[in-house]
């Protein structure tokens, strides 16, 4: 099994060097913990090549989602530094494989949160300040054919993400209740609230804080946490642009470059 977990993560990792999308890596591991195996092997491939450890992101939080890829709980994957986009900024052609725009509440820690089993309390303390984002999702699997598997060795279909820049505590804002908006050039795409992930953000970040101390990599002070999408992922395309607005954080933006053709811009 430990050569089906190298070639499902060379897999991958060609398909990040070649910008081109490979077939599922289904074919070569099966469960959950293997699929977090070959994403360890990517974590530890990309550390050594200088990236830095920003995060995590967490994954499946609607229960509908899950119900259609068949799991009873969310995933996770690693944010590096270099994923992030400036609030307004824009994310090159091609920077992310088959993207999809999603919005969500970020959470920053300021202290690292190491407990066996966490409580909401814990996540409260260790929390700085709250933000808007938006995640742009992206899958190396052609066509996101994906299932549990495929999904979780590709680092959880991570992508790149945006930050608001206004942080907010926690006491000033209601983060089960709070809405969001997300538009697309201008067109209302998404709706949603903090209920729609796992009923509360502050849930996601507990289920999360819990499971990576089982696997050895727990948040620390200065991590950033995506906390899942409040509302339906939507395709973004070159010359999209997408705002999020979230009642009590405010709002984000990012926008899509367009690809270029002869040296010039299309």
């Amino acid at each position: 099994m430990t050569t089906n977990i190298e070639a499902a993560a060379e897999r991958l990792l060609g398909a990040y060097a070649a910008g081109t999308p490979c077939e599922p890596v289904r074919d070569l591991i099966g469960t959950a913990d293997e699929a977090y195996a070959v994403q360890e092997r990517l974590t530890e491939r990309w550390l050594t090549e200088g990236r830095r450890l920003a995060g995590r992101k967490i994954g499946l939080t609607s229960r509908a989602v899950q119900a259609q890829i068949g799991v009873d709980s969310p995933d996770f994957g690693m944010l590096f530094a270099d994923m992030a986009v400036p609030d307004g900024d824009e994310i090159p052609a091609g920077a992310v494989l088959q993207p999809r725009a999603e919005a969500e509440v970020a959470l920053v820690l300021e202290h690292d949160l190491t407990h066996e089993r966490h409580t909401a309390a814990d996540i409260i303390r260790a929390t700085a300040f709250a933000l808007p984002a938006i995640e742009v999702v992206g899958s190396r699997v052609r066509d996101w054919d994906i299932t549990l598997a495929d999904t979780v060795a590709d680092n959880a279909s991570s992508g790149m993400y945006a930050l608001g820049n206004r942080p907010v505590p926690l006491a000033d804002v209601d983060l089960r209740l709070c809405g969001m908006v997300m538009e697309r050039r201008g067109e209302q795409v998404s709706t949603g609230n903090g209920a729609a992930c796992l009923g509360h953000p502050l849930n996601a970040a507990l289920w999360l804080a819990d499971t990576l101390v089982r696997v050895g990599r727990p948040l620390r002070a200065g991590d950033t946490v995506l906390t899942g999408a409040l509302g339906p992922v939507v395709p973004a395309a070159p010359g999209d642009v997408f705002e999020a607005r979230i009642d009590g954080l405010g709002d984000v933006r990012v926008a899509f470059g367009r690809a270029e053709s002869n040296g010039e811009e299309s």
